[in-house]
């Protein structure tokens, strides 16, 4: 397929309806409306196509921009493409899903990521704490640089109350998914959840809320799943 055939199946699947909930949760125009359900339908048929997701991402439309992250073949992507994918998006909701998820997918994850959180700029660093957050979910605790997250993880605990809107709360999801999904770190991200308390963002008009990280990771210890990793960042 190529984008044109693909915006155009994409025009006729979107709803006012899923259009307002959109927008209600940050997101911009352009956009036609599309549920996710329906674009991991196509995603399904298309399985992986590296250039049609660059093509996709680049025509700016919210819902082809979100088709690209699916579709994109992971393993292809460059530093370059990845760098161009968070520079150019005006959606910010994208930054910390769909950039994240492929950049965490690619071979340049890690380093992408702390080059990210080191921008001033809120939706790199947002890319950037969301990146490492799918990469611990996804890479094997033998694979993972430990010191380097435990480090992270006190940057969170100093930092997180004064960060900008979007980093606070991939801030708080990276301490949960320290202890969920990295072993060795499990205890010590829930004490520093406990330091950390309650974390307030703005989440839009919708009813949305910031998940309480120490009462979150206690239920996923109750569940008897910590260290389980997913086979793929992308949902």
């Amino acid at each position: 397929m190529t984008a044109a055939e693909v915006l155009a199946e994409l025009k006729k699947l979107g709803k006012e309806s899923q259009r307002k909930v959109l927008l209600n949760h940050h997101i911009q125009e352009p956009l036609f409306g599309v549920s996710v359900a329906d674009l991991k339908k196509i995603q399904k048929r298309i399985k992986k196509d590296y250039q049609l997701a660059l093509d996709l991402y680049a025509t700016g439309i919210y819902d082809a921009m979100y088709l690209a992250g699916l579709i994109a073949d992971d393993a292809k992507m460059t530093k370059r493409d990845l760098q161009r994918w968070i520079e150019t998006t005006k959606h910010s909701p994208l930054c910390g899903s769909t950039v994240a998820w492929v950049a965490a997918g690619s071979p340049h994850g890690w380093a992408m990521a702390l080059k990210w959180i080191e921008s001033k700029k809120e939706p790199v660093a947002t890319a950037g704490w969301a990146t490492l957050t799918s990469l611990v979910a996804i890479t094997d605790d033998g694979e993972l640089n430990l010191p380097k997250l435990r480090e992270l993880l006190q940057r969170v605990v100093k930092t997180i109350h004064k960060a900008p809107n979007d980093v606070r709360y991939v801030m708080n999801s990276f301490v949960i998914a320290l202890a969920a999904y990295v072993q060795p770190l499990s205890n010590l991200a829930l004490k520093s959840a406990e330091k950390i308390g309650a974390v307030s963002c703005d989440m839009g008009n919708n009813a949305c809320e910031v998940p309480f990280a120490p009462d979150y990771i206690r239920k996923i210890q109750a569940r008897g799943t910590i260290g389980k990793k997913r086979k793929s960042a992308k949902c």
